[in-house]
């Protein structure tokens, strides 16, 4: 797998983030939106943090989709409390070289040095404020897939924490706390931001801008400077077949592979081979996602119908919803049902819903969304005729 640097980008981010520019919220907090595999996470990880870092920041990466057995608060607190524990353990060695069992930190937070480096006791606030005092430098947490939050009630207070902890880190003439919350879900991400209710109300949920000409430039010189038989490398096609592939550069180079192998065995350029590779790739997700939906029962469809169709706006057992699954059954469908349905939608593996602490609910894949869109604009919705449907076993 190539690394292609996405540095001016990140150089664009850093001073918003600071609080340099003069328009902008970013200082407040960025949210960043993008489809999954489209290399937000390696930005974040290889390009941003080191960004930052260069600048003088104390940078906590943590990535809530990388273990989501476990609460998302605990995964947030554990991040904080390993960046912690080193500065700490420099404040606990001079305690006790000068004889101290408790340290005055700035004067607010006496800590137990027997305690160092573990969150006992802790605020999420309170230990930001410890980082960033033992430190003497800012703070910047960047939480990825950071809708996950928003799964469990600890991880919901988590998001109000921080966002209470900015506030308080945070001055006109300095910015000492900076959040940076991604997504691959843009809905999901939006109910951090989109009520009154919501942790970080107010803020601007971005997209991440995918890879583009740039990244397809360097392909084709590496591609020339590895097989120079194939020079001039035909970028327009190349463009093409990553974007046909939903601009996912992983699976790009994993098609491109297969493709450039002596095993493959193309009639054609091989430019023409991954348009038509990258579209067959494609095809086998579409047709995945179908064997998905008729795989479920029939009043799991219904309901998953319903989510696909109202995005945002779904509320599954109103009048209105019930009606609806009603309706393409022709038989009354409960609420109780409904939530049986729901339920195993949920607990399905991979799951094919989320839910939310407050008990949103939404398609766990927004990759879903765009399957369903493209069948229904074709005519081609539902995947099978709704006269068949039927209760079923329930």
């Amino acid at each position: 797998m190539i690394s292609f640097p996405r540095t001016d980008l990140a150089q664009q981010m850093v001073p918003a983030l600071m609080g340099r520019t003069l328009f902008g919220d970013a200082h407040n907090g960025l949210f960043l939106s993008g489809p999954r595999r489209t290399g937000k996470s390696t930005f974040l990880q290889s390009d941003l943090k080191p960004a930052l870092e260069a600048e003088g920041v104390v940078v906590v990466y943590t990535d809530l989709w990388g273990d989501t057995g476990r609460d998302p608060a605990t995964v947030i607190a554990d991040a904080i409390g390993r960046a912690l524990q080193p500065q700490l353990g420099v404040v606990a060695r001079t305690a006790k070289r000068a004889g101290l069992d408790k340290l005055s930190l700035a004067g607010w937070l006496q800590v137990d040095t027997s305690k160092i480096g573990r969150l006992d006791g802790l605020t999420l606030v309170d230990a930001l404020r410890a980082l960033h005092e033992t430190a003497g430098k800012p703070i910047a947490l960047i939480v990825d897939e950071a809708q996950h939050a928003l799964t469990s009630e600890r991880g919901e207070a988590a998001m109000t924490s921080l966002k209470s902890a900015r506030d308080q880190l945070n001055s006109r003439d300095a910015v000492n706390l900076m959040l940076v919350m991604s997504g691959s879900d843009r809905d999901k991400l939006m109910r951090l931001v989109n009520s009154s209710a919501a942790p970080f109300f107010g803020s601007q949920v971005q997209r991440m801008p995918p890879l583009g000409a740039d990244f397809i430039a360097y392909v084709a010189s590496v591609i020339e400077a590895q097989r120079p038989s194939l020079a001039p490398v035909d970028q327009a096609t190349l463009q093409h077949a990553f974007e046909a592939i939903g601009h996912r550069p992983q699976l790009f180079m994993t098609v491109l592979g297969e493709v450039l192998s002596p095993f493959f065995g193309a009639k054609e350029s091989f430019e023409h081979a991954l348009l038509g590779a990258s579209a067959e790739r494609l095809r086998k997700d579409a047709d995945q996602m179908e064997s998905d939906f008729l795989g479920l029962k029939p009043i799991e469809q219904v309901v998953l119908w319903r989510m696909l169709e109202q995005g945002s706006r779904f509320r599954p057992f109103d009048a209105e919803a019930l009606r609806f699954y009603g309706e393409l059954l022709a038989q009354p469908v409960s609420l109780s049902m409904a939530q049986r349905a729901l339920e195993s939608l949920r607990q399905r593996t991979p799951a094919l819903v989320w839910k939310s602490a407050r008990g949103e609910y939404a398609v766990q894949d927004s990759a879903m969304h765009r399957w369903f869109e493209e069948r229904r604009k074709s005519g081609t919705w539902p995947p099978i005729p709704h006269q068949v449907l039927g209760l079923g076993d329930d």
